[in-house]
């Protein structure tokens, strides 16, 4: 027992990672029995997993299907109380969106719950405002922390989330097969196939959620009236693809279309800017006809839009012109501008909005929202 008490203990991962680097972090141990201590059992003590052999998404799936014995509630707790160790805050806040706001360390606090004695107790107590609740008491207090406990798995959202983050935190390690080098070289084949692959998915991805994802609403069907593309759509947007079945991101399905396309696709240039899914988007439904960095539309909507003010006896001062290039070059990296991000670099270090809006005046919101519309459409 003693054992067992010092395998349970927790342990940093950047703590385990110095004495055992081919580990990243603690999610079981193992206890060598020299002697036969562990024979027989010395207390009622037992673990978590009671389910060793159900894999997770079949765990998940029988609790939403109403599966919710001792032995099944303790065994999610304990694959999620693992899953909690093995992910990343980024996929904890995933987690804890598609729940409600309750978070993973909450829904594992809550099975553990509905299968402890003593929070049955506890909860008797409470319902039925008695110091000695009977055993009907105590099995509807159960039922009621069970319920609790379970609610959020009746959620397909939650359940598919918990899937997908088990599945990108999984490492499969093959120890026993042996790789042979049967070619070395490139195989443009393959390469063409994959691309072929590639876009294929990422024009699966785009009919398939054109409903759902706002910034897919907003590219693919929105009125021009009501088009307002945010930098937090797109990351959506972004986020969205890297998930599975699709597995993409925006640079493999650029350098995919600059194999299929030469002709019509440019490079993408060093810098991964999120904006340039966009351009993506529009080449994939047709709406353009060549594939170019979303910073190189951006600069030729502007020249445009420079030469019309021109048309239109509107002139600029250098000064204004420099501001005017920034805000140019802030919306090809964020999609939108406003009054606030004044405040911050570039523009804070030219003097901000203070300064805006001495140079441009009573027109400075005109020429913003104008930006905002023209080189972004």
């Amino acid at each position: 027992e003693q054992m067992k008490g010092r395998g349970t203990r927790t342990i940093l991962p950047t703590d385990l990672l110095a004495v055992t680097p081919d580990a990243s972090n603690k999610t079981g141990f193992v206890i060598v029995d020299a002697v036969g201590v562990c024979e027989s059992d010395k207390t009622d003590s037992r673990p978590l997993e009671r389910k060793r052999s159900v894999p997770f998404d079949k765990l998940v799936g029988a609790v939403a299907l109403g599966v919710r014995d001792v032995d099944t509630l303790t065994s999610l707790a304990g694959r999620l109380s693992r899953l909690n160790v093995e992910v990343n805050d980024k996929s904890r806040m995933e987690i804890e969106a598609a729940a409600g706001g309750k978070a993973l360390k909450q829904l594992i606090n809550d099975l553990l719950d509905a299968v402890d004695p003593d929070k049955h107790l506890e909860k008797a107590k409470e319902m039925f405002n008695t110091d000695s609740p009977t055993a009907e008491q105590l099995r509807k207090a159960s039922e009621e922390l069970v319920k609790l406990a379970c609610s959020p798995f009746d959620d397909p959202k939650l359940r598919n989330t918990l899937i997908d983050v088990k599945k990108r935190s999984e490492q499969i390690i093959d120890t026993v097969s042996k790789d042979a080098v049967i070619y070395a070289g490139p195989d443009e084949r393959a390469k063409a196939e994959l691309a072929k692959l590639r876009v294929k998915t990422f024009e699966e991805f785009i009919r398939d959620n054109k409903d759902e994802l706002t910034a897919l609403q907003i590219i693919y069907s929105k009125p021009y009236a009501s088009r307002q593309l945010t930098y937090d759509a797109i990351k959506q947007l972004a986020e969205a693809i890297k998930k599975p079945p699709y597995n993409l991101t925006p640079e493999l399905v650029w350098m995919a279309y600059q194999q299929l396309e030469k002709s019509k696709v440019k490079g993408a240039g060093p810098q991964k800017l999120l904006t340039n899914i966009v351009s993506l988007v529009k080449f994939a439904i047709g709406a353009v006809d060549i594939l170019q960095p979303f910073s190189e539309t951006v600069n030729q909507r502007f020249n445009n839009w420079l030469a019309e003010q021109e048309k239109q006896g509107r002139s600029f001062t250098s000064e204004q012109l420099e501001w005017l290039n920034m805000i140019k070059e802030h919306i090809a990296t964020s999609l939108t501008i406003g009054i606030e991000d004044f405040e911050n670099v570039p523009f804070n270090q030219k003097g901000g909005a203070i300064k805006a809006n001495k140079l441009f005046g009573q027109e400075l919101s005109k020429i913003l929202e104008e930006m905002n519309t023209v080189l972004v459409k």
